[in-house]
């Protein structure tokens, strides 16, 4: 009996906001046997990170990963042979899951059937496997919501084109309708402006980039500069909602960055590079005059798995322009070209900090990644110590949570964090070992679990010896104790151990120890790994 073919599904996560995948699109992302989805060569996927949330971890993936983004390529078959190529590729390695009955889905940015790759699979394989498609929010649907603008009303014609069509093309299009919206812009970009100018319309029509992300930002069209344009932006002519002279988007307020209408920019939006202002403007202010506003976000990475990285934070990486870390955390993001790198040594927070608000007041979109979550222990908090400067009180400042050690280390062996407990770090680089000593002394006697950072490194031994002495004066040595090291990474180790058998020289500075309370057990499990709880009440409540 020949088994039913798996069902094949190309999904539209809309636009970049995750709270904009429909119901449906959520229900069958979470139910998959396979999630597909496509990228360039540095391996990130918009429409993945859309919908990360919504994965659970043991479903295949199948990264269907581009030859070429450009016209550019070596194939004797030129770009449209690479591309032909790729497709097919595609549709055999998505046929052996079908065959196999195990159902598909098709990670599609905006909808499926707008411009999208998802076509290319639907041409090759909807005549042989059952094939659904489930539409999404398109870009010009919230390219349009995000100005406040109507995209069309009344008996008004819309005219949508990509920005790949010949300048003259594109012009004579724009002049003979009501509303246009181009996409594909990037290095069409002087292209789509020429045609908007040839049509006399260039005065009216706006320019939205990754509308809904974090790294979204509007503008009038023709004070944007080329350079800064990525692929994922529009020109959007809207209905002009209050008539011909209407000034400015009805939510011009709430976007990222805007030019005023009015205003007089000392520069063209985004010519801002680190070391370089337009003449005439002000220094300190956190923005060019009339152009865009500089803005440092802290990023959280995680401990080191990228399934933990976060979509807000893939969403703040992808709008940076330049990016600044410990040089080790720095290599966990994908190289982007159009982003400058900052690498630097661990010992260096207050100048990596210093550096990016310094970067962020010429107008230039900066994030500083962490491991882990950025205020625990990490970049968070010098940063905001340096924006406490006079010079940096108009930058903005942001913050994008991750996933702790603790939390991650804890997961691997259960719920020893189940209970109240207490994150407290060994490393007396920035703070007195009296200091740390009497900390722990108090949490102990107050009978928490523990999460102890940075317990010790190559030089720095005595005080991880030190803590145990402490904490064997108050717990017996049957005491549950986790050492979890480089969680997350390549060489992760779990170890479930007690305090009396823990074995120091197996710890170092890439470790992080989870000491349990009096009240933390172990549960042995023959044939299974040991897993470690603190139960949510005391024996005597």
């Amino acid at each position: 009996m020949t088994a039913r073919p798996g069902r094949l599904w190309g999904v539209g996560v809309g636009p970049g906001d995750p709270e904009l995948i429909t119901v449906k699109a959520a229900r069958l992302i979470r139910d998959a046997d396979v999630i597909a989805y496509h990228s360039a060569r540095h391996g990130r996927s918009i429409a993945r990170s859309i919908a990360a949330t919504l994965l659970r971890g043991d479903q295949a993936e199948e990264a269907l990963v581009y030859p070429v983004t450009t016209e550019v390529t070596g194939h004797p078959g030129g770009y449209r042979g690479a591309i032909d190529e790729f497709y097919e590729d595609c549709a055999k390695r998505l046929a052996v899951h079908l065959d196999a009955g195990r159902d598909v889905v098709v990670l599609s940015e905006g909808d499926p059937f707008f411009y999208g790759s998802f076509i290319h699979l639907h041409r090759r394989l909807a005549d042989r496997y059952p094939t659904e498609v489930v539409p999404g929010v398109t870009s010009l649907s919230a390219g349009c919501a995000v100005l406040g603008r109507p995209l069309v009303e009344g008996n008004e014609v819309l005219t949508v084109m990509p920005g790949t069509l010949p300048p003259d093309t594109l012009a004579e299009r724009i002049a003979g309708t009501d509303t246009a919206v181009v996409l594909k812009m990037g290095r069409t970009f002087p292209g789509v402006r020429e045609a908007f100018s040839d049509a006399g319309r260039l005065a009216d029509t706006w320019y939205v980039e990754r509308a809904t992300t974090s790294g979204q930002r509007i503008a009038r069209l023709d004070e944007v500069d080329p350079a800064s344009v990525p692929y994922f932006s529009l020109a959007v002519l809207p209905s002009p909602v209050r008539g011909p002279d209407d000034p400015a988007p009805l939510r011009a307020g709430q976007a990222d960055w805007v030019t005023r209408a009015g205003s007089t920019p000392a520069g063209p939006i985004g010519a801002a590079r680190a070391g370089t202002r337009p003449a005439g403007a002000g220094g300190g202010d956190g923005a060019l005059d009339g152009g865009r506003a500089g803005e440092v976000v802290v990023v959280g990475l995680g401990p080191g798995d990228s399934a933990w990285l976060t979509p807000q934070a893939e969403a703040a990486l992808a709008a940076a322009e330049e990016l600044i870390g410990y040089g080790p955390y720095l290599d966990r993001v994908p190289v982007d070209p159009r982003q400058r790198r900052h690498p630097s040594g661990n010992t260096v927070e207050a100048d990596r900090a210093e550096h990016a608000l310094e970067l962020a007041a010429g107008g230039v979109r900066v994030a500083v990644v962490s491991s882990g979550d950025p205020g625990v222990f990490a970049m968070a908090t010098a940063v905001v110590e340096a924006a406490e400067q006079e010079r940096f009180a108009q930058v903005a400042v942001r913050v994008v949570p991750g996933l702790t050690a603790a939390q991650a280390v804890a997961s691997r062996v259960g719920a020893p964090l189940g209970h109240d407990f207490c994150v407290l770090s060994l490393s007396d680089r920035l703070k007195p070992w009296e200091i740390i000593e009497r900390r722990l002394r108090a949490a102990v006697a107050a009978d928490l679990v523990l999460a102890l950072y940075n317990p010790a490194s190559r030089v720095r031994r005595e005080q991880l010896d030190r803590a145990l002495a402490v904490l064997r004066e108050h717990r017996g040595p049957d005491t549950p104790l986790v050492i979890g090291r480089d969680v997350g990474g390549s060489t992760e180790t779990v170890t479930v151990t007690t305090l009396g058998a823990v074995d120091p020289d197996v710890v170092d500075m890439r470790s992080l120890l989870l000491v349990g309370s009096s009240t933390t057990r172990t549960v042995r499990r023959p044939g299974r790994p040991d897993l470690v709880f603190t139960p949510r009440s005391y024996p005597d409540s």
